[in-house]
């Protein structure tokens, strides 16, 4: 039944048509009117004092017919008020109401309270609480519940995970409100629940004013958290290696037994010592280049997740680079000529096409033209996903890259230019340089440059010269100089920058196992292995399975992964059930430093300290008080006054 609004002395009635009613009092007021009309007598002199007598008796009736009349219209108003149902209620509760919830279960809510998780906890009281037939939606980090009951879902949240993924308050909002409908005259009610860390505030922290927003911060006992954060491994010794493990959370001279594992094997333990900076360093001394599948590990009671850090060391396949030069110059044999490539140089007459498959790198230095033949073996190498790299000649045929170039992007060579220019930008955003600085350089020595070709391309400018025009193009295996790099045109070999420039576009080429990956982030793996075209690689621990996205090349399987796998631990990659190699997986440590947000900074939020008292306060907004039984009451005590005055007044 609809309920209308009508105001009357700040009361509201759900039957308002009924007080059309009250007009019928007028009917008794005319009846006692009339009643009251008599005929004026005038009394003869011997009964003087008999009309004093009766003057006061008609004074009483009089008297008692206008209390009679007072009670019934009274008796009668209250009848009819109380039938029309008066209440008062708040603004918005009588408006339909809208509830989702967002509840925190990302890994910092691991931290306990009196014994207990801060997520066990907020589930618990969230059941107790909220009524049994409430609708809601509720959504965590990973899973949404849409338009249920807590009844519904009472055993997924008791059972509810825990997540390495963390909403910030704008993605929040933008859940909440495809959760919400489209029904503007409904009171939209957003609950948040979270230990409300700072980096829940990342980004665009305001959200939708039309929401009601309730923030119920969860508070921990501990703030202190210990964490295993990241692991290196130097390779300086020739037969032993060195695993630097650094951790943070700690207290100054505080000291935490550490220990390190080799599958299920303990092979080390020490004890870490904090600094004032909260952070310590641990080495430990490790066989060089022998397989490990390591795992370190501490006691903290505050957060578990990162207790753990899992870790792998597997021999290393070297990189396949083959150049072909025309120029007498070593520059090339001195940057490949460490373990971890295995280079080969010829010249064009010397070369055997039929090697060209076997390569992960090839450099195409100073020539002059490159043949036809040369072209479509290079385009078979570079479609199957090998990296080629392109150093021209001062005195290199344009149409003949070109023929190359436009074969394997929208990239040709215009004309060359004689001027004396120098090399002048670095794009420190661009993958070969993305982690080679530890901050965008400005007194850093560029070479120079004498004569150069321009270049139309689609490609990603790497590096650059004054003018603006390209030193290096290229992303993704495919790389082309602008510039011949003869030590007579340009002293870039012997600048810092061809170190980083030419090993990062080789390591590209083969994407080796890092000793670690983190979970959440895009990784990719290449995999040494010849699989037939209907055969799969497989990634498997302890009975949890799943096939990663993966690209087949000649000799190699490219793996990509993404949303999987969901846990961390050491995983192996199987083909026909054989292990081919193991890889790690780490959650991200962003949890662990436990910094809490003011919320008093954040503007129209309602902030409560417990899910009870949270509650309490939505109910009693909600909360509709109904007077009609105490009109009731009044209209019984009405008419128990009509009988005494009938009674008793004479």
């Amino acid at each position: 039944m609809p309920i209308f609004d009508q105001a009357m002395l700040g009361m509201q009635f759900k039957h308002p048509e009924l007080l059309w009613a009250l007009f019928l009092l007028i009917i008794p007021i005319l009846i006692h009117l009339f009643q009251l009309r008599r005929f004026t007598k005038t009394p003869f002199t011997n009964v003087a004092m008999l009309q004093k007598v009766v003057s006061e008796s008609r004074k009483s009736n009089t008297l008692k017919k206008w209390l009679l009349l007072i009670t019934r219209l009274f008796l009668l108003a209250a009848i009819i008020i109380a039938f029309a149902q008066p209440f008062t209620s708040t603004n918005t509760a009588l408006q339909e109401k809208e509830t989702v919830v967002y509840l925190d279960d990302s890994f910092s809510m691991q931290a306990k309270n009196n014994g207990i998780s801060l997520l066990e906890k907020a589930v618990q009281d969230f059941i107790k609480n909220i009524g049994t037939e409430t609708e809601f939606s509720l959504f965590t980090n990973e899973q949404t519940f849409s338009n249920v009951r807590v009844t519904d879902i009472q055993n997924s949240l008791l059972s509810l995970p825990f997540s390495h993924k963390q909403l910030n308050l704008n993605e929040i909002g933008l859940k909440a409100k495809s959760l919400f409908s489209q029904n503007t005259e409904t009171v939209k009610n957003l609950i948040v629940v979270s230990d409300f860390q700072e980096r829940i505030a990342a980004g665009n922290s305001e959200l939708d004013t039309l929401l009601q927003v309730h923030f119920v911060p969860m508070q921990a006992r501990e703030l202190q958290n210990i964490s295993i954060d990241s692991v290196f491994v130097d390779e300086s010794l020739n037969d032993q290696a060195t695993l630097k493990v650094f951790l943070s959370g700690g207290k100054a001279d505080e000291a935490m037994p550490i220990s390190l594992y080799n599958d299920d094997e303990l092979i080390a333990k020490t004890a870490a010592k904090f600094k004032a900076n909260k952070s310590a360093t641990v080495d430990f001394t490790i066989p060089a280049n022998e397989k490990l599948n390591g795992q370190l590990t501490i006691v903290d009671n505050v957060l578990g997740y990162d207790n753990r850090f899992y870790f792998n060391i597997n021999p290393r396949e070297k990189i396949k680079v083959l150049a072909i030069s025309a120029s007498d110059g070593d520059y090339l044999n001195r940057l490949f000529r460490g373990d971890e490539f295995n280079f080969e140089k010829y010249r064009l007459n010397q070369l055997d096409y039929s090697s060209l498959g076997n390569q992960n790198v090839v450099i195409l230095d100073g020539q002059l033209s490159i043949p036809s033949s040369l072209q479509n073996i290079l385009r078979t190498f570079r479609n199957d996903g090998g990296t080629l790299i392109i150093v021209p000649s001062k005195n290199s045929e344009v149409s003949s890259y070109n023929g190359l170039l436009s074969s394997l992007s929208t990239t040709q060579f215009s004309e060359k230019v004689v001027s004396e220019v120098q090399l002048t930008t670095i794009s420190f955003d661009h993958p070969l340089y993305r982690n080679v600085f530890e901050q965008e350089v400005t007194n850093f020595q560029y070479p120079s440059v004498k004569e150069y070709f321009k270049i139309q391309t689609s490609l990603p400018t790497a590096l650059s010269m004054g003018g603006g025009d390209s030193f290096l193009v290229g992303e993704n295996g495919l790389y082309v100089f602008t510039v011949p790099l003869e030590l007579e045109n340009s002293n870039f070999i012997n600048s810092p920058l061809i170190v980083p420039t030419f090993y990062n576009m080789a390591q590209s080429s083969l994407q080796s196992p890092r000793t670690y990956q983190t979970l959440g982030k895009l990784n990719t793996l290449d995999i040494t292995a010849e699989i037939g075209n209907d055969d799969i690689l497989k990634v498997a621990k302890d009975g949890y399975e799943f096939i990663p996205l993966q690209q087949t090349f000649p000799n190699r399987v490219r793996l990509s992964f993404d949303q999987n796998p969901t846990e961390d631990g050491i995983y192996s990659v199987l083909q026909n059930q054989q292990v081919l190699q193991n890889i790690s997986f780490n959650y991200p440590r962003a949890e662990s430093d436990l910094k809490y947000l003011d919320i008093g900074s954040l503007e129209n939020v309602n902030a409560m300290d417990t899910i009870p008292e949270l509650f309490d306060y939505l109910e009693a907004e909600n909360n509709i008080t109904a007077y009609w039984k105490w009109f009731v009451i009044l209209a019984l005590l009405l008419a128990l006054i009509e009988v005494l005055i009938q009674k008793f007044v004479t």
